[in-house]
């Protein structure tokens, strides 16, 4: 069975964008941005690989879903598909077809597509956003990759919205970064 990993950089206080989608205020590069880019090559948008001379195949994912909001910071930049690397899931209640032919709007329940993409034959699945789809696949997420930023915002779009069901995570890993960044894996308890 396919493994549903959710990663993504959040502040402190648990968000993972501003109160209008933007994602700006997280700091780029460094040490830990380098080591994460050689780890996890295909999170990175196949239209900044070749210049960051990322020429690796994919290590982890083989398959990408992200909420609409999500997606459309790519879209309002001109880039239909930001991620022709992998297998790339656009889930949307209102969208009903996406401009690019290598983008899979899903408008059915994100839990049991998810369900069903993690039976199939294939690498890891990366959910990369946002905090509505994160939350409606809570209990289908195996791994959290969280890049937690020593920032607080006090407001934004929440790691996950949902309603209160306590799901239980185990660390796995702890990583901290010069640039104040540390890295925090954790595993579904089952």
């Amino acid at each position: 069975m396919r493994v549903l990993t959710y990663y993504v950089a959040t502040t402190l206080d648990g968000f993972i964008a501003d109160p209008v989608g933007g994602f700006d205020f997280f700091p780029l590069g460094g040490e830990g941005m380098e080591a994460l880019i050689d780890e996890y090559p295909e999170t990175i948008p196949t239209h900044l690989r070749t210049q960051l001379g990322i020429e690796s195949p994919n290590k982890n994912f083989d398959a990408v879903v992200m909420g609409r909001r999500t997606w459309e910071p790519s879209l309002d930049a001109g880039i239909t598909s930001a991620y022709q690397h992998l297998q790339q899931y656009v889930f949307s209640r209102t969208m009903t077809e996406a401009p690019d032919e290598t983008v899979t709007v899903v408008g059915s329940d994100p839990l049991e597509y998810v369900r069903d993409l993690k039976r199939q034959d294939g690498m890891g699945i990366w959910l990369c956003g946002g905090g509505s789809l994160a939350g409606a696949l809570l209990p289908e997420i195996d791994e959290l990759l969280l890049k937690v930023h020593p920032i607080v915002i006090g407001n934004g779009t929440p790691l996950f919205r949902a309603g209160f069901e306590p799901h239980y995570f185990t660390r796995a890993e702890s990583r901290p970064f010069d640039n104040g960044v540390t890295l925090l894996r954790l595993t579904a308890r089952r």
